[in-house]
């Protein structure tokens, strides 16, 4: 790229047209190899277990959920961010086509079960500027395991754990 066309990809950004340039700079195969692991970690809770263990103070944690938002997107455009949801525990919700987040007995037993907002930062300390859509090859649906540090604080309205995450592991469907 040259000097010309950076400089008009940065302009752009500042009218907010483009992605960030600091993305331009971000070698996705080289952080995907960084953030995505080899094999599940040991010790994967549930988010409503992890929601038990964890408190305002930062601590490791290993969660495993579904990317999810209950109704809405749960990812962030050009950011390594999104949204877990518990993963059904049953027969019925491991049958092809099934829809958790539309689905009556789903909805029921995860009414009270907190989401988990997991955010990959960067040597800066701020989320990666990369849509995790593309940066792990993940969808709206896909279970994961997620490693790193997570808060809880039981004074928010909506129980969200807050997971700055250090690993992602995919499982295969």
């Amino acid at each position: 790229m040259s000097a010309l066309q950076r400089l008009v990809l940065c302009c752009l950004t500042v009218v907010g047209v483009v992605a960030p340039c600091h993305a331009l700079d971000i070698d996705p195969a080289a952080m995907r190899n960084q953030l995505v692991l080899p094999q599940e970690p040991a010790g994967a809770t549930t988010p409503t277990a992890a929601r038990q263990k964890l408190n305002a103070s930062p601590q490791p944690i290993v969660i495993a959920g579904r990317i999810g938002a209950r109704g809405m997107d749960p990812f962030l455009e050009n950011k390594a961010s999104f949204v877990l949801l518990e993963i059904p525990a049953d027969d019925h919700a491991k049958k092809p086509g099934h829809d958790d987040e539309n689905c009556p007995f789903c909805k029921k037993r995860n009414a009270n079960s907190p989401m988990v907002a997991v955010q990959f930062l960067g040597a800066d300390g701020k989320v990666i500027p990369l849509d995790a859509r593309k940066l792990f090859g993940v969808t709206k649906g896909a279970d994961v395991v997620v490693q790193g540090t997570g808060v809880f604080d039981a004074k928010l309205a909506i129980p969200v754990i807050q997971l700055t995450a250090e690993g992602l592991y995919v499982r295969p469907k």
